[in-house]
């Protein structure tokens, strides 16, 4: 099981992705969540303190580790596309309530759009992560397109877009279907969040197709309160594990 969680900011995809991560590890899976989102808050969602988060070191930042991997030195321009990277995860995840988090961070590529060995490292990373066939890997992705545009994880099972009940939004689910083609993955499905009522599940249904609709996640006063705290929304919600849980079994469907 290998999905990319993705969508507009605020959707949501960082409460779908902690909760999915913490169904499969408390069934004893060996579960790794990448945070590829710059606004890295992965980590909370999962159940570590703020100080804990503040502490984590995103491979990003690890010019050294870059260095090492990939050859590349200040007097080198030469460095390698394919470094050996797939020891880091065991190496630099940090385990909570059972889920190895690894934080990825992000590369400002600048204005020059030059591929640096921190973006190579990155890239290669993920692409790693895809060949772990006995686990299951969760990213939870950066807002917007742009990690499409880049094919950062082009290698997926599928994208799940977590969307509001909105045109806008809807829009989102259908731009990533068009990109993700573009990349191969042929599976994207949606998770509709913040669904207040009916109507809203009746808007959500007449533009999403059946087969692409996970289901829902109501709106909920609980799952604010957890982020309000910094806290799991996993330690705080019952209702929303249990919708979470039914997307679940769907999914362990196409296993």
């Amino acid at each position: 099981m290998k999905v990319a969680i993705t969508g507009k900011g605020g959707v949501g995809k960082t409460t779908l992705s902690s909760t999915l991560a913490r169904l499969y590890a408390d069934e004893g899976r060996t579960v790794l969540a990448a945070d590829v989102d710059p606004d890295a808050n992965l980590g909370l969602a999962l159940g570590l303190s703020q100080e804990e988060v503040d502490a984590i070191i995103p491979i990003s930042k690890m010019r050294d580790l870059a260095k090492e991997r990939t050859g590349a030195s200040d007097d080198n321009k030469f460095y390698k596309l394919n470094p050996y990277v797939a020891d880091i995860p065991e190496k630099f995840a940090k385990t909570v309530n059972g889920v190895k988090l690894l934080v990825m961070g992000t590369v400002d590529l600048g204005g020059s759009g030059c591929v640096c060995p921190e973006h190579v490292m990155l890239k290669s990373i993920l692409s790693a992560m895809t060949y772990r066939k006995d686990d299951v890997v969760i990213m939870d992705m950066e807002a917007g397109l742009e990690h499409l545009g880049r094919g950062t994880a082009a290698n997926m099972d599928q994208f799940i877009v977590v969307i509001e009940p909105g045109s806008r939004s809807v829009q989102t689910y259908r731009n990533v279907k068009r990109l993700a083609a573009d990349l191969g993955v042929k599976r994207v499905r949606v998770v509709a969040n913040k669904i207040r009522d009916e109507q809203d599940e009746q808007f959500i249904r007449s533009q999403i197709p059946e087969e692409d609709l996970l289901g829902f996640i109501h709106y909920n006063l609980e799952i604010m309160d957890a982020d309000r705290n910094g806290k799991s929304p996993y330690d705080y919600s019952s209702a929303a594990i249990e919708e979470i849980r039914k997307i679940k079994e769907i999914l362990d469907k196409d296993e």
